[in-house]
């Protein structure tokens, strides 16, 4: 089992716990050194003290990891970034009202906003001069990002 391995088994029920969801466990070696990044997230946006209380639970574990041996280490706890791609339904559940950009499995891409999700598909209204409502399956989906806005205007919340 890789080291990336064993930290995520042993850190990933007490983040359940907490009601957190552990996104992704990335262990890095810098010569003697290691950096330990752990991407945390939850149903809504973490602020820094779900963060806060995010790492203490990880260190506190981490501390005591037999298998991380003598070698010293450095932990990262964050939250995704909106360039993290939606791969969960709970991905855009959290993302509502946000606009996302969509490759199809076929290729084609599809832009909008989202309006409704459940575990299998999305609901958005497409963006761009003709408007329409589109159901698509997580399943047909190859890749689906939310686009930054700027500007966006209080209506589109």
């Amino acid at each position: 089992m890789t080291i990336t391995e064993q930290v995520t088994q042993a850190i990933a029920p007490a983040i359940v716990a907490a009601g957190f969801y552990l996104e992704d466990v990335q262990v890095l070696s810098h010569g003697r050194r290691r950096t330990i990044t752990c991407i945390v997230d939850g149903e809504s946006s973490l602020n820094l003290d779900e963060v806060t209380a995010a790492s203490k639970i990880i260190a506190e574990i981490l501390d005591t990891a037999t298998f991380l041996d003598e070698t010293p280490f450095t932990l990262e706890v964050t939250s995704p970034g909106v360039d993290r791609p939606l791969t969960h339904p709970r991905h855009w559940r959290k993302n509502l009202t946000r606009l996302v950009r969509i490759t199809l499995n076929n290729g084609e891409v599809v832009e909008g906003r989202i309006q409704n999700s459940d575990e299998v598909s999305v609901s958005l209204v497409t963006s761009g001069k003709v408007q329409k409502e589109v159901s698509i399956d997580f399943i047909d989906i190859k890749r689906a990002l939310v686009e930054i806005e700027f500007n966006r205007k209080d209506s589109e919340i």
